[in-house]
């Protein structure tokens, strides 16, 4: 709703830093006058307030509707946050952390942010992936309307090689230096919420631009953790991102190019000035110390700063200043058009599926530009191109067209998968009357043999990312190539009360990167005991439904040939030989984060047969979605549990074909926090002597 008169005036005086008794002066009306539209007493005339405007320097507009004016770029700067008085640093933002710093995963959770803000209405939301390669005049025009004079001393200040976050920032400055090239990345969506809200209280412009690991988000929406956003500036050589949002309900009377930028950098002192990071762009704050709001800009700034934005369609634009592949894959523009098509692709596939009756959630595209010139046009992403198996059974699914028996190539087998809904505990929303069971739907289809990572299963709820897809096991000799997919929650497209208790359940089993289903702290907090073991055993069920079905296939076809359709649906292959293991393996791990933030795991280990016993010396890892990994240490000794013991040394002897052991992470040792991790454990031989 727009504000009185009275309420947008006294803004405007505070902004302009001028008195009651100038405003009179300028306008020729007795100070009273001014003080009786402050108060709300009385309103000026049509003719006073375009006088009022002339004097505070506004649009007449901007004065008749109430609401706030748009900024020039003179107004515009960067406004950094002060060290605490404590004397507390922050090696920078811990969240950019949460995820490995490279394009495929920018690419997951910036496409889920936005497929989380989706309008209501049927509308898919538009994703855009817009590279521009800047070098020449066209750099330094664009540093300029950056204001890059007045971070460019903080950025070297905090470029300190003996910190991680400082190492990125010196390699980019020196990368900036020597080549004179920036690549830009803007990520753009349409038909979503836009930021909306006020700057400072809660709003969905304050939990993106101002706050960390505020994610605000619930229901069927990905998101819980709110790390998804830090990804886009984990993705800058210069922790640097900007935005321009269009909103979907008005704020401060108005809703298009509402602009802000966000720099996120470590500790650093300027002389005998400390700074806590982080640096907001915009227009100074005259009712707060050192703080800059956001500004509602013109088309002239949107394009100086490469964040014009196509229509009027609510949404949002983020420009990542400086983008970058952190895991080194990928430098080229063309290489990093790729991976991000790639990543959008492999994640969001199903969500770009649509039906006869029901649209696509999404549609996405990536573009390519230097200095203002197309290199690669805008390549819309095709689900059926990249994966044209799971596509089928999606669009299959959503026009009712699955049957009960595979009878072709085309066919998409329909099965009830159950999921156990654990109670909540008492406060988290325990209601015994809630339901106890959600069927969720198992799509399976044959697959041609030359389409990649066949025979695997892919799990999705809401807004059908994939949350995880895996080769299923122990399948039946002689079996065709399939895919197979398991839509929970509200991607059942069903409209009943365990649906949204489905997804709450779900959602809470997440960890910070939505990659699995597993147990969490949310898990714990939530539900009472067993919740983790529901989630383990709907799994599981799935993959048995699968192998079960199969199985039923080719059960159909013995003691006679049967119609041909169905001798071309099966395959038998002449068996493998075995081959010889010839090293221990990890055969199972369960684990959990416990209170004091420490992995507690319990690993069985499977070890090949031989007369003396193995001397193993088990490593733990937290790994990031690239796959590498980062050492950390046991804490204390490791506990044999079967089958083996522990040597003098402090590593473990096994006597069997398996063994269990546990342990625990030493948290001195953690890189990130571990509820923002995942882990992997290895089990290499001991350089000690046989026992």
């Amino acid at each position: 709703m727009p504000q009185d008169f009275a309420e947008w005036l006294r803004g405007m005086l505070r902004q302009r830093d001028m008195s009651q008794k100038d405003l009179a002066g300028a306008i020729d009306v007795t100070p009273a006058a001014v003080t009786a539209w402050i108060r709300g007493r009385s309103e000026p005339r049509y003719e006073k307030i375009a006088a009022i405007a002339e004097a505070l320097g506004v649009a007449a507009e901007d004065a008749v509707s109430r609401r706030q004016p748009g900024a020039a770029s003179s107004e515009l700067s960067w406004i950094f946050r002060k060290a605490p008085a404590d004397g507390g640093r922050e090696g920078g933002n811990a969240a950019a952390f949460a995820f490995a710093a490279n394009l495929e995963v920018l690419a997951r959770e910036a496409t889920q942010n936005s497929l989380d803000e989706r309008l209501p209405g049927g509308q898919p939301v538009v994703s855009r992936f817009v590279l521009h390669e800047l070098t020449g005049q066209h750099l330094e025009e664009f540093l300029e309307a950056l204001r890059w004079s007045e971070i460019e001393k903080h950025l070297h200040a905090a470029a300190d090689p003996g910190q991680k976050v400082g190492r990125v920032l010196l390699d980019g400055l020196q990368e900036l230096e020597r080549t004179r090239r920036l690549v830009l990345l803007r990520v753009d969506d349409y038909n979503a919420t836009g930021l909306t809200g006020p700057d400072y209280d809660d709003g969905r412009f304050a939990r993106v631009v101002r706050r960390t690991l505020d994610s605000g988000k619930a229901g069927a929406q990905g998101g819980s953790y709110g790390l998804g956003k830090a990804a886009l500036w984990a993705a800058s050589r210069f922790g640097l991102v900007l935005v321009n949002s269009t909103l979907s309900e008005r704020q401060d009377g108005r809703h298009e190019r509402r602009m802000a930028g966000r720099l996120e950098l470590p500790w650093h002192a300027l002389g005998t000035d400390e700074f806590a990071g982080p640096a907001w762009f915009g227009v100074k704050d005259p009712d707060r110390d050192d703080a800059a709001r956001s500004w509602w800009g013109d088309e002239e700034t949107a394009r100086s700063l490469y964040l014009e934005r196509d229509g009027s369609a609510a949404g949002t634009s983020f420009l990542v200043v400086g983008a970058y592949d952190g895991s080194g894959d990928t430098e080229q523009l063309e290489e990093m058009h790729e991976r991000l098509a790639a990543g959008v692709a492999r994640n969001f596939w199903a969500s770009m599926v649509g039906g006869e009756a029901a649209a696509p959630l999404l549609r996405a595209s990536v573009a390519s530009w230097r200095n203002g010139r197309v290199v690669r046009a805008e390549e819309r992403i095709d689900p059926h191109r990249h994966e044209p198996a799971r596509s089928r059974a999606v669009q299959a699914f959503l026009d009712r067209r699955t049957v009960l028996e595979l009878t072709s190539r085309e066919d998409v087998l329909e099965m009830a998968v159950p999921l156990k809904l654990p109670r909540l505990k008492d406060g988290a929303g325990s209601d015994r009357t809630s339901p106890t069971t959600h069927d969720a739907v198992l799509l399976i289809t044959p697959s041609g043999d030359d389409e990649p990572a066949a025979d695997h299963i892919s799990y999705m709820r809401a807004t059908r990312m994939v949350v995880r897809s895996k080769k299923v096991g122990d399948l039946p000799l002689g079996h065709r190539n399939f895919q197979a997919v398991l839509l929970a929650g509200a991607a059942t497209m069903k409209d009943t009360p365990d649906v949204e208790a489905a997804e709450r359940l779900l959602r809470a089993s997440e960890p910070p990167d939505h990659n699995d289903w597993t147990g969490t702290e949310d898990l714990t907090a939530m539900y009472v005991r067993g919740a983790r073991q529901c989630i383990v055993n709907f799994k599981r069920l799935a993959e048995q439904s699968v192998r079960e079905a199969l199985q039923t296939q080719d059960d159909g076809q013995q003691g006679d040939e049967g119609p041909e359709v169905l001798k071309e649906l099966l395959r038998l292959d002449p068996p493998k030989a075995p081959r010889t293991q010839g090293f221990p393996t990890i055969h199972a791990i369960e684990g959990e984060v416990d209170e004091h933030s420490a992995w507690r795991v319990t690993v069985t280990v499977k070890c090949p047969e031989r007369e003396d016993p193995w001397v193993l010396a088990p490593a733990i890892r937290f790994t990031g979605r690239d796959g590498g990994g980062i050492p950390v240490r046991w804490a204390g000794r490791l506990v044999p549990v079967k089958n083996c013991e522990l040597t003098k040394e402090g590593n473990l002897l096994f006597r069997g074909r398996r063994g269990v052991f546990k342990g625990v992470t030493d948290v001195a040792s953690h890189p990130v926090p571990a509820a923002m991790s995942r882990i992997e454990v290895d089990v290499p031989r001991a350089k000690e002597a046989k026992a």
